[in-house]
């Protein structure tokens, strides 16, 4: 069918409504058209294939082969201290107290580190559950950032943008709107307790990809805003299709609001949730076993395992990315006793994610993403504190396509600057698409005359670290 005739088949199909007030506008034919294919429209603007315009969540094809269908991304937000977890560096336990070379006293670290498995991986014992597990994981030693700040680091980490003003899509909104997602009746990106602070609903936001990209935000119980658990009847489904044809009525209006297609999107989805997500959330119907295993236990000792627990029910589920988070790692005092009240909370349930998902042959296909937004320096600050480091600190992955086992890059002697293999933010954003099947340069949104991407005009793929 050549375009005009695909037009003028859409023309036929305008409604009664729409066609009076278009030629009520003066705008005769030319405008008429301009009001239709506004799903098709955008769709081309996006780089979506048309087939896929009217379903924005469906799967998608990838750029190329994939490694993993989804990721887990356990957030330590406010910088943990990598000499202290699972980079050691003898050279700063043998200097302890001796300057450092970029000033400041060093101060090693006052946890032992043991080497573990056939890699002989370094890790404290601040992390003796995952230590027996260091032959799974791949750690990133080199990575560095541009910001020491919280907010800006933060923010760069989900969504590529250093500055706060400059609203960006998030990582999970870039994943869910170039792949869609595997469960209809799901959201595709789910935020599991995400920060009120340091950009807030910006570091899970979609900025201007469609609304219908964003994460869905829950707690660590299940809660999930503005969603009762009950089962659809007649009469609301009625009650829906009303709305949202009032909805796309008005969308089809000159001048309509951007927003209207997110919210079509959002009430469909809600509507297919409300019998099954509240059910999915419920840990109760877990085996003791299961629970015990995580170390889930009610308030908030047990919301990091709740959280990881959430997180395997919903990836074995279809959901394609998953976010969790464990706060309080801004230790610039109390050091020593918050690192152990943090990995103590961390430890077992991490170590237990990663075992179901391997038992469930899901990390086969599952990217596990463990880190901050950068780390801590070596030497002291005050008596019982390190400050940021932005120029040399690591993450690990565990599961699909990465190497088991294996350490890319390096930092200095003491771990204050990045020396080998070294890995921008931009860098591992380029890296988790691809092993997503993502090309990060092709994957654009066209917005304000420019094509916009999550790595900017940035981004190299660590190909290394790949099976």
């Amino acid at each position: 069918m050549s375009d005009d005739q695909r037009l003028k088949t859409q023309v036929a199909s305008v409604t009664r409504r729409q066609v009076l007030q278009s030629a009520g506008t003066g705008f005769g034919y030319v405008a008429l058209a301009g009001l239709l294919g506004l799903q098709q429209r955008k769709a081309a603007a996006a780089n979506v294939p048309a087939e896929l315009a009217n379903k924005p969540l469906w799967p998608k094809p990838q750029h190329r082969p994939a490694k993993a269908k989804r990721i887990i991304f356990l957030f330590m937000e406010g910088a943990m201290s990598g000499v202290d977890t699972f980079d050691y560096k003898p050279k700063l336990q043998e200097n302890d107290g001796k300057a450092g070379t970029g000033g400041g006293k060093l101060v090693a670290s006052k946890f032992q580190f043991k080497q573990h498995g056939q890699s002989g991986a370094w890790v404290s014992e601040l992390y003796p559950h995952v230590a027996q597990r260091v032959d799974q994981l791949c750690f990133i030693r080199g990575l560095h950032t541009d910001t020491p700040a919280h907010p800006q680091a933060v923010i760069q980490l989900h969504t590529g943008a250093r500055v706060v003003s400059q609203s960006r899509p998030s990582m999970g909104a870039w994943l869910l709107y170039g792949l869609g997602t595997e469960n209809q009746d799901l959201p595709g990106y789910i935020t599991i307790n995400p920060s009120p602070n340091f950009g807030g609903a910006v570091n899970y936001g979609s900025a201007f990809l469609p609304a219908h990209f964003q994460g869905t935000r829950i707690n660590d119980t299940g809660y999930l805003p503005n969603l009762k658990a009950q089962t659809a009847s007649p009469l609301q489904r009625r009650q829906i299709d009303l709305v949202q044809e009032l909805n796309r009525n008005q969308q089809a209006d000159l001048g309509a609001p951007e927003g209207l297609d997110g919210i079509i999107q959002s009430y469909e989805l809600a509507f297919r949730m409300q019998g099954k997500v509240p059910e999915l959330l419920d840990l109760s119907k877990e085996p003791q076993s299961v629970l015990d295993a995580y170390g889930v236990k009610p308030g908030p000792a047990g919301s990091f395992a709740r959280q990881c627990l959430m997180a395997r029910r919903l990836s074995e589920a279809g959901v394609r990315f998953v976010q969790i988070r464990q706060p309080g790692w801004d230790h610039h005092n109390n050091l020593h006793k918050g690192l152990i009240a943090n990995a103590s909370a961390t430890d077992q349930p991490t170590a237990a994610l990663l075992d179901d998902l391997g038992q469930r042959g899901l990390l086969d296909d599952t990217l596990v993403l463990f880190g901050s937004e950068f780390g801590r320096l070596p030497t002291a600050q005050g008596p019982d504190g390190r400050d940021h480091n932005i120029t040399g600190y690591g993450m690990w992955l565990a599961g699909a396509g990465v190497k088991p086992g294996f350490s890319f890059g390096s930092t200095d002697e003491y771990g204050t600057h990045a020396v080998e293999g070294r890995m921008h933010t931009m860098d591992l954003h380029a890296t988790l698409l691809a092993l997503m099947g993502l090309d990060h340069e092709a994957l654009t949104y066209r917005y304000a005359g420019r094509d916009f991407r999550l790595t900017d005009v940035a981004g190299e793929v660590a190909n290394e670290i790949f099976l």
